[in-house]
């Protein structure tokens, strides 16, 4: 059903509005509200869409362009919010990134201040991505009796396993992160030497993060003692410890005291959490009465958003891939006025998914200079799909991937892990990793956006798996090392023959992998990818990633406890990549890439089996996987035939 929303109303705002909350603390609030001709508030009452922020609640482009002049005209007051210890907000040293045990409770505080007012007609909705998705869970735990309806949007749901931590290795992306939310931060306010410290760090983050172990004190996020504390728990805290237990962090286990109110929780293949969004849903959906809906499309953590792309990174998905805001809001408006206003939509009608099956475009290169791999949108009843079968691929001795089990009786592969000489991250699912562009001396960084000076460490999309100017490397590595990484020693690509036909992979996959090392300790990584065939701009095949995932060795067995390996001694592991959708076309190959580091996207394991985040130096690895048939080293495709 077509949902188009009469705009009415002019916008009055009233700024800095300090609401309590049940402590005496009180927090800073936008209120924009409907007006008339004259720019008078309009004396009714509306539903209330309310976002709470980490960082500028009066961004132009996040919140005023996308949610204020969008819903505000049409019958909405929406209400924008500093968090705790942010912006405008009292509650100075109650922030420490996500991890905020306050949380739930203020957002249940505001939402329920929010529908008293004489404003509200008591329906009220929750709109935010990223940070402001986590405050939406949050609040939901507590069950606000008016919060009528969510839009959560790349939402982390469990530091632990994918944010800031993944297989037991550091997501290195949130300590790009914790510089942005250290140069604003209230505990520094005015202090210009703690400002420029946090500033010329995030200019120098691509030498910052050689600077391992990081230790208390010496990191420039020591500028900001609440965000020093956080760091050394993600960069130590290997273990699934009573910190990463916290509900602000965790509250992927909490699931069940979320209010089973209608939501819809919407993500990317290159977000880094499209695999927490797609269990919410599924969790959520199993529990509640209420409506659920999940949106998975090809992109990164902001690209659905904003003026939209039909790109991401080096490829492009066709011009239905493009979302922005101007399609992202028309489906914000069926849903909350829905809701909100109880006005048949027909979003009740609607699949409760939709997934982009990336692939089948004709491979050309465009003008802009990136491929065209093109994909569909597709309506599913269900997450994981039923339909999809669990496939295995089994790894060969002499570079394969075959789905009969292998014969041989004994087969391997070895190569060394030098922790000095990494596998360089040539792009990932991350966000936040920014590293700050040096302005010019007669520039004063007052007067430009942080945004503004704002470019990924790591290109956050999917790019030809070749090393280019802006790869993060080591200064001193060997020289004559291959730009491509197929072509490293250290990288172990197996691979299937040319596809007969297409195949689609949707959903989870693991990578299960028999192993050994001369080391205590050491890292397994994988990941997927789709290789085209050589063409006159890509003589070796446009390497296309999907996924990727890493495992600590110390981790096999579980993040309870650590159990160092004995060396040569073979063991079993497994390491669970993200979920995907894509159609690997006839003519094309599927690769899986095995190795031992993905650096800066995860930090590398310096291979003395030493305490995690302490150790002391760095030792070169020779790492074993066996693909024998008392070993069947395999990746678990989940194969949908009748896509």
């Amino acid at each position: 059903m077509n949902h188009s929303p009469e705009l009415k109303f002019g916008v009055i705002a009233s700024q800095n509005v300090m609401i309590p909350m049940r402590d005496g603390v009180r927090l800073a609030t936008d209120i924009y509200r409907p007006a008339d001709s004259e720019g008078n508030a309009i004396e009714s009452q509306f539903p209330v869409l309310v976002g709470r922020t980490s960082y500028d609640k009066s961004n132009p482009v996040i919140w005023i362009d996308a949610v204020v002049k969008a819903f505000v005209p049409s019958g909405y007051v929406v209400v924008l919010q500093d968090l705790r210890g942010r912006g405008f907000s009292e509650g100075t040293g109650d922030y420490f990134h996500t991890a905020n045990q306050k949380e739930g409770l203020d957002g249940y505080d505001t939402i329920e201040w929010a529908a008293e007012q004489s404003w509200s007609n008591g329906k009220v909705g929750m709109v935010g991505a990223s940070h402001g998705g986590i405050v939406q869970n949050m609040a939901s735990l507590y069950r606000p009796p008016h919060l009528a309806a969510l839009w959560v949007d790349v939402a982390p749901t469990n530091a632990f396993r994918w944010e800031v931590r993944q297989g037991g290795a550091m997501a290195l992306h949130m300590y790009g992160a914790l510089y942005l939310h250290g140069y604003d931060s209230q505990e520094i306010t005015g202090d210009r030497v703690a400002i420029e410290r946090i500033e010329r760090g995030a200019e120098r983050l691509r030498e910052e993060i050689w600077n391992q172990p990081f230790m208390e004190g010496e990191t420039p996020i020591a500028a900001v003692p609440n965000l020093e504390k956080v760091l050394m728990h993600y960069y130590r805290d290997g273990s699934y410890t009573d910190w990463w237990k916290q509900e602000s962090l965790d509250h992927a286990q909490h699931f069940d005291r979320m209010a089973d109110i209608p939501a819809v929780y919407s993500s990317g293949w290159y977000d880094p959490f499209a695999a927490e969004t797609s269990e919410q849903f599924a969790h959520m959906t199993a529990k509640n009465t209420t409506p659920q809906r999940l949106i998975l499309g090809p992109w990164n953590h902001v690209s659905m958003r904003g003026k939209g792309a039909s790109y991401v990174g080096e490829v492009d998905f066709g011009e239905s891939a493009n979302w922005g805001d101007e399609v992202l809001n028309v489906e914000r408006f069926r849903w909350f006025d829905r809701w909100l206003k109880g006005i048949d939509t027909g979003v009740e009608d609607d699949d409760p998914v939709r997934i982009f099956v990336m692939g089948g475009g004709d491979g050309s290169i465009n003008e802009a200079g990136r491929i065209q791999h093109g994909g569909r949108w597709r309506v599913e009843q269900e997450w994981p799909l039923v339909r999809a079968v669990d496939t295995a691929y089994y790894l060969s001795h002499a570079g394969g991937l075959e789905t009969s089990v292998p014969d041989d009786h004994a087969a391997s592969t070895a190569w060394i892990h030098d922790p000095n000489n990494p596998v360089p991250s040539i792009s990932g699912n991350v966000t936040g990793f920014y590293e700050w562009i040096v302005l010019p001396n007669d520039l004063d960084s007052a007067y430009v956006p942080q945004r503004a000076r704002m470019r990924s460490l790591i290109p956050d999309g999917p790019i030809h798996q070749k090393e280019r100017a802006s790869t993060v490397v080591p200064n001193d590595r060997p020289p004559n090392t291959p730009p491509l990484l197929a072509d490293r020693q250290d990288v172990n690509v197996f691979q299937t023959e040319l596809l007969e036909t297409d195949v689609e992979v949707t959903g989870r996959m693991t990578v299960n992998l028999w192993i050994s090392s001369d080391a205590l300790d050491t890292d397994f990584t994988a990941k997927l990818i789709d290789v085209y065939p050589p063409s006159s701009e890509f003589p070796e095949g446009f390497h296309l990633p999907l996924e990727d995932s890493i495992i600590r060795a110390r981790f096999r067995d579980g993040f309870e406890d650590e159990k160092l390996m004995e060396p040569d001694e073979i063991y079993a592991l497994q390491i669970v990549l993200p979920p995907v959708s894509n159609r690997f076309v006839k003519g094309h190959r599927i690769r899986l890439d095995i190795s031992s580091s993905n650096f800066p996207r995860f930090d590398v394991n310096p291979n003395t089996g030493e305490p995690i985040g302490r150790h002391t130096r760095n030792k070169k690895a020779t790492n074993t996987v066996y693909t024998d048939r008392d070993h069947p080293s395999h990746i678990l495709l989940p194969i949908v035939q009748d896509g």
